[in-house]
């Protein structure tokens, strides 16, 4: 049953046995992410937020509680079930670009299409459409290692993109990249936004956090804020950088 809310947490818990003892990595998190939503996910290391990412993207279970996708329940689902679901409602975007080095970013935006059976012209007319959402329509044809840090990122938020989710999970996007490119990547990401995409993201920075409209702060395992970010932090690169 479809619904407004694209993700729903009621009273999650999960517990990872690690040798002889149990780690409460979440508890009692009950969270709704609605259409169109940008949050921002902080708080230090161990607080939760990891796990929080994981479960929004089908990538482990609750041991306890309940987690919706979309109006799924993820609850008892096989592997390839789940599997099916983060190909077919979710798109992620990591730290690392994990871009296959040898093939174009045309065939690296691509790929998820070619696993979901699209014809070869059909795939690379879709890929085409979101390069140029992102502002790389000029580079399509060019590998990993002839782009800058940023336009990696960008053609794995392509990538992310082009099965048409139904909500984008970013991982520390700007982890590996310089200020005034973190700066670009942010504001590619409020433009997604205002396009109507919904994104949760994670980390550790304040500025990067402050770029979203709604934050959750997780410490020891549960959520201990969620507000709305009323001032958005605009990020301005330096001017003579276009964002497409």
């Amino acid at each position: 049953m479809k619904t407004s809310e694209l993700v729903e947490f009621e009273r999650v818990g999960k517990v990872y046995q690690v040798g002889d003892s149990e780690v409460h990595a979440l508890a009692e998190v009950s969270i709704s992410i609605g259409v169109g939503d940008f949050i921002s996910v902080i708080g230090p290391s161990g607080s939760g937020k990891s796990t929080f990412m994981n479960l929004c993207g089908c990538l482990d279970t609750p041991s306890e509680g309940r987690v919706m996708i979309d109006g799924v329940d993820v609850a008892g689902m096989t592997d390839d079930e789940l599997a099916a679901l983060r190909n077919q409602k979710l798109g992620f975007v990591f730290q690392q670009f994990n871009l296959l080095p040898r093939t174009t970013s045309l065939d690296n935006v691509a790929l998820p299409l070619l696993y979901a059976g699209v014809k070869r012209r059909d795939r690379h007319h879709k890929a085409m459409e979101v390069l140029n959402l992102v502002g790389l329509s000029d580079r399509t044809d060019h590998h990993p290692a002839q782009l800058s840090g940023g336009q990696q990122q960008r053609v794995a938020i392509a990538r992310a993109l082009v099965n048409d989710p139904v909500l984008l999970l970013a991982d520390e996007p700007t982890g590996a990249l310089d200020t005034r490119t973190s700066a670009e990547i942010m504001m590619l990401f409020q433009q997604l936004n205002d396009k109507g995409i919904s994104i949760v993201l994670v980390t550790h920075e304040q500025d990067i956090a402050s770029a979203a409209r709604r934050r959750l702060t997780f410490r020891d395992g549960r959520v201990i804020e969620d507000k709305p970010i009323e001032q958005l932090r605009f990020l301005q690169p330096d001017r003579s950088v276009k964002i497409a």
